[in-house]
């Protein structure tokens, strides 16, 4: 008898699974033995590795959440959901898109949509389960000038300052917002009681992703040629700098959410430096108790739920 086949069968949902980093990822993932994947993808005609279930999403739209979220639940039945990935994501040259709730397009994705899930998925999780978020390193000033050095979520839902830098601004402070999501849901008590693993993870800059994808051309072309100048010349000296690649980013992504890379006692943050895993403290303002309740509670109000 295959013992392999005795074991359960462990549940993956997972965002951002379509292109990108996120595409390697469950390519790792779904190759695994005894497991179910369901993805979130926005659009038709999108390819996954074969097994993998496909629910319509799309993130810049909060029905849609609620929707894929019952959708989830309802093909799943009894089963209990042991991985959760929220690894979507936007980047656009500005601040002036809107999603379909009449709010900032880049919050509204990366972090309403996301927090909504976690919200209603995280009740669905089996114990021991692991809840995984991408973040970035942008979000600390430490690393990056553009990291936000205030948290004003209503802003942050309707900014008032437009034009040159917003976008890469806007993507900086919601990937901010992603971290201080996840410590707010480790705190969660059926969290700590159920002893599920949360745990922001940084891909660190990493090259081939389908985050621009809705910038102009020539937005598209300066990245390109930032990456492949300045960035690398500043990565002689930052190794936060250096490029890494979307398959080695997806690895480590799916080693993540599969449990064989795990963090120290006491740390939920884990960011890939030149292609390999450290786990540095967040900035100050993502550690800020304050800051992390703030976004919790307005988040609550922004999306409808207690």
């Amino acid at each position: 008898m295959n013992k392999e086949k005795e074991k359960p069968q462990r549940v993956v949902v997972m965002t951002g699974a379509t292109a990108g980093l996120g595409a390697f990822a469950v390519q790792h993932i779904a190759a695994q033995p005894n497991i179910r994947v369901i993805i979130g993808a926005r659009g038709n005609g999108r390819n996954a590795p074969p097994g993998v279930e496909i629910i319509p999403l799309d993130l810049a739209s909060l029905a849609s959440a609620r929707k894929f979220a019952g959708a989830v639940m309802e093909q799943l039945g009894k089963s209990r959901i042991d991985i959760l990935v929220l690894n979507a994501g936007v980047q656009n040259a500005n601040n002036d898109k809107r999603s379909a709730d009449g709010y900032e397009l880049t919050f509204a994705v990366n972090h309403l949509a996301h927090y909504l899930l976690a919200r209603l998925l995280e009740p669905h999780m089996a114990d021991h389960g692991r809840l995984v978020i991408t973040t970035s390193d942008t979000h600390d000033p430490a690393v990056t000038p553009i990291a936000p050095k205030i948290l004003d979520p209503q802003e942050l839902l309707h900014p008032t300052k437009t034009g040159l830098g917003t976008g890469v601004r806007a993507y900086a402070a919601s990937k901010l917002c992603n971290l201080l999501t996840a410590q707010s849901l480790a705190r969660l008590p059926e969290v700590k009681i159920r002893q599920i693993t949360v745990i922001a993870f940084n891909p660190g800059l990493t090259g081939g992703t389908s985050l621009g994808r809705d910038s102009s051309r020539l937005s598209k072309v300066i990245v390109t040629v930032l990456m492949h100048t300045v960035f690398r010349l500043v990565g002689l000296f930052r190794p936060e700098y250096v490029m890494g690649t979307a398959e080695r980013s997806g690895e480590l992504l799916a080693k993540v959410a599969l449990g064989s890379v795990t963090l120290p006692p006491g740390h939920i943050y884990v960011s890939l430096v030149k292609g390999q895993p450290t786990f540095p403290n967040p900035s100050q303002l993502a550690q800020s108790r304050e800051a992390q309740d703030r976004l919790w509670q307005e988040s609550a109000a922004m999306v409808g739920i207690k």
